[in-house]
């Protein structure tokens, strides 16, 4: 369980310094794919990660937040993003289609688009990563059952 709570820890540091930051920096961006990031790594071996790291090297950072969203978590779409009394307010949701009460989506806020949208990134990975790391019991398989060669079943199921 300690990887779990370092893994919560890391993520709630990640959610206050963006809270905090005024506008987003690279530094921010590598900060966080060092951090969160799993899939990143390999997709950079394989050379899918050069629009990235082209938008972020000329601060589209609306765009990269986007593009890191899309990148690292193919499941998760965007649900809603609303500027509303000076903030942006961000919405990532793996089944945009259901009605917003009955959808499970992950919302955040930020006077900056980009910082939204990477909260609500960060908010997905401390979710799944939460659920990676207890997930990784094997489940215990019970032993077939000898049924006597007569057997019959006498359950009514009309």
């Amino acid at each position: 369980m300690a990887c779990t709570a370092d893994y919560e820890v890391l993520a709630d540091r990640l959610d206050d310094e963006l809270r905090a930051a005024v506008r987003p920096s690279a530094d921010l961006f590598a900060k966080i794919i060092a951090s969160v990031c799993s899939r990143i790594a390999i997709l950079t071996k394989s050379g899918k990660t050069t629009g990235i790291d082209l938008l972020i090297e000329t601060s589209a950072w609306t765009d990269s937040a986007l593009a890191l969203v899309e990148l690292e978590l193919p499941m998760w779409k965007v649900r809603r993003l609303i500027y509303e009394s000076g903030e942006w307010f961000c919405s990532l949701s793996q089944q945009p289609n259901l009605p917003a009460e009955l959808d499970d989506s992950v919302d955040t806020s930020h006077a900056v688009l980009a910082l939204a949208i990477l909260r609500a990134f960060v908010e997905v990975r401390r979710r799944s990563g939460l659920g990676r790391q207890t997930a990784r019991t094997v489940p215990s398989v019970q032993q077939r059952l000898v049924v006597p060669a007569g057997a019959i079943c006498c359950d009514n199921f009309a």
